[in-house]
């Protein structure tokens, strides 16, 4: 009322075109930010947008956590990366002639995913897809399922080799 935006009497809760304005761009906002931290888009934008939690954004938000956190864990080392490299946060020893944000993967870490995937879809097909008696049904079913939690295993036992961890050293504090 000060700045002369609403009149005498009026109040904020009773605008509703500019209420939806706000917090689309709020909504927005949260969105870009979010997208160059953590590659996905804010977890609680429906919510923001409307105000009311629904079974849709529950789905959404479940989704999106679900990206983030394969994002994270498997393919988010280089904004790491590169937030320390633009913030100067980093070391590089220059004597080193390799850069350090170029590593060689293993085999095992397009291998086994693969192997995974494919022995856990077996599994799914042979369940669906019975065959004549239930004992082969149950054997092919034992052998995919094995095969696709041996392979599992193996993941889980070497997941160092699976996780984008950031390259850069952090500079030491110079106190």
């Amino acid at each position: 009322q000060r700045l002369g935006v609403l009149h005498v009497g009026q109040r904020i809760e009773e605008q509703a075109d500019f209420e939806k304005i706000y917090k689309n761009a709020w909504a927005d906002n949260a969105n870009a930010c979010a997208k160059q931290y953590a590659g996905t888009v804010f977890v609680k934008t429906f919510f923001c947008r409307t105000g009311k939690r629904t079974q849709w954004g529950l789905i959404m938000d479940g989704w999106n956590s679900l990206i983030r956190y394969y994002k994270n864990n498997f393919s988010d080392g280089f904004r790491q990366d590169a937030i320390d490299l633009f913030l100067g946060n980093y070391s590089v020893d220059e004597v080193e002639p390799a850069s350090p944000l170029h590593v060689k993967k293993d085999w095992k870490f397009l291998a086994l995913p693969i192997i995974m995937v494919v022995a856990f879809s077996m599994c799914i097909i042979c369940l669906l897809m019975a065959g004549d008696t239930w004992t082969e049904t149950l054997a092919y079913v034992l052998f995919w399922g094995s095969a696709s939690f041996g392979t599992f295993a193996i993941i889980l036992y070497n997941g160092k080799d699976f996780v984008d961890a950031p390259k850069l050293v952090q500079k030491e504090k110079m106190d």
